[in-house]
């Protein structure tokens, strides 16, 4: 029985063809969970309930009543070329005017995590209402994108106009030809395909055909213009020479035959699974220097979208290759965001050993604590000298070494090295998950959970450390 193609297609398939292709008719079982796609709809729900007054329930039904919000509907029509289709808008809010209901019609809502207004967002609401117009018999002019941030609702009103309605008729029955053909090529955009629950299932076709947009450095723009010249994979790219593609990139302009060599390189190291030392670092003189001293590890769980940093996790470790214990880990929680009572903690914890580097990953970590040391009224020599302690080996490892991975985050690069997070399929947008369910429950296992997680990216950043350590005593 053939399913009936509603906005969630559409929408996937604004995003990747392939996507769509795949929620259609591919095997559910490859799918993975997102925690991305969980926090969306748990935030989703709770500023849909907070818009509609409370008032916020589900089905035909609620819109019979003319409750403020209806969620959970799903009406089908052929109104596009006859094709069967069905809306499952996320939120219908009711505002005045006639329907065949009464003195009220419902106008669709979507919401949106980030800032950013995007097609998906457009096509999502115009699909929706060219379904919902002649359900509920009222015509619909306007159509609103929600976002919440800082417990702030923001409301932008969409003109669901002819020529936005016309574009998404043609995106769909481009869809519905899509989805009659075979499985699209995986999109040579592959950082969409982070959050995406299709990941692992492409990751595997794409190390398999050398994909191009596998390589640290080579977006989508990049591969397309390699393609044109010839290089159509990475085991193509590996045997050009640095002079030759260096010629090629002449829009990077006077940096293009660092990036030849760099995306070279990079190519290399992915095929043969071997490192590549970049000579001449000077950031690593700061933690060789120090490497017999102590070192404070520190890590942050945050809410970026209430500005919330809710777990700053220390590991006090006195020397880097002495075995590690409970103890040494020490968590400070900051649950209700006070950061007078956290702030002092923090700086007490940084200043019990003054001269202590602070190994890091990113420069999120730095930027938190400097900005906490300006709001704890340090003087600007104490600021200065906390500055000077920080050590980020994400900059460290960029900058020495061509790893054969696909990117140089935290859980990549430590799972290269040989580290394994306690917990399974971990990730930072599952403690933030985490944490959305303890706010909501107050359950202390979620918390544990974080605590945990947290603990983990203190001993993979400690083992990243090690290993630039060992490395650098092992060639010199």
């Amino acid at each position: 029985m053939q399913k009936n193609l509603n906005n969630l297609y559409l929408k996937s398939f604004i995003r990747c063809k392939r996507k769509a292709w795949l929620d259609y008719q591919g095997n559910k079982s490859q799918r993975i969970w997102s925690p991305h796609q969980s926090i969306e709809i748990i935030k989703r729900y709770k500023t849909f309930y907070k818009l509609s007054d409370g008032d916020l329930y589900s089905g035909e039904k609620a819109c019979k009543r003319g409750k403020n919000g209806v969620i959970g509907l799903k009406a089908r029509s052929k109104v596009i070329n006859n094709i069967n289709t069905e809306m499952q808008p996320q939120l219908l809010k009711k505002v005045g005017g006639h329907s065949k209901w009464g003195e009220y019609k419902y106008i669709p809502v979507v919401y949106k995590l980030g800032h950013r207004t995007t097609k998906e967002h457009l096509f999502d609401l115009a699909f929706c209402s060219m379904l919902l117009e002649p359900f509920q018999e009222a015509k619909i002019e306007k159509g609103l994108v929600i976002s919440n941030f800082s417990n702030r609702i923001n409301i932008e009103k969409i003109d669901l106009n002819p020529r936005l309605r016309k574009k998404v008729t043609n995106t769909f029955l481009n869809l519905n030809d899509y989805l009659k053909r075979s499985i699209p090529d995986i999109t040579e955009d592959r950082k969409k395909c982070t959050i995406c629950s299709w990941q692992k299932f492409c990751d595997t076709e794409a190390k398999d055909n050398g994909y191009l947009t596998d390589i640290d450095g080579i977006g989508s723009k990049t591969a397309l213009f390699l393609q044109k010249n010839g290089i159509s994979n990475i085991k193509k790219l590996a045997a050009t020479k640095k002079i030759d593609l260096g010629e090629k990139l002449f829009q990077f302009k006077e940096q293009r035959f660092e990036k030849a060599a760099k995306i070279i390189k990079q190519s290399k190291a992915y095929l043969s699974g071997i490192p590549i030392r970049i000579l001449g670092n000077k950031d690593l003189s700061y933690l060789l220097i120090n490497k017999d001293s102590g070192f404070f590890i520190f890590d942050i769980e945050s809410n970026p979208d209430d500005k919330h940093d809710f777990l700053y996790g220390f590991l006090k470790v006195n020397n880097l290759f002495e075995n590690i214990e409970d103890d040494f880990y020490d968590p400070i929680l900051n649950l209700k965001n006070n950061t007078k009572t956290s702030n002092q903690e923090i700086i007490q914890k940084l200043f019990s050993q003054k001269y202590w580097p602070v190994l890091h990953y990113g420069e999120t970590e730095k930027i938190a604590i400097l900005n906490l040391a300006r709001q704890s009224d340090l003087d600007v020599k104490e600021i200065e000298i906390l500055n000077s302690r920080f050590i980020d080996l994400h900059l460290i490892i960029r900058r020495s070494w061509i790893l054969p991975i696909r990117n140089y985050s935290l859980k990549t690069v430590a799972n290269w090295m040989g580290f394994e997070w306690e917990q399974k399929n971990i990730s930072g947008s599952k403690a933030l998950y985490w944490w959305i369910q303890y706010k909501s429950s107050l359950n202390d296992i979620f918390l544990k959970k974080i605590i945990k997680y947290n603990r983990d990216d203190c001993l993979a950043t400690l083992q990243i450390a090690k290993w630039l350590i060992k490395k650098h005593e092992k060639t010199n």
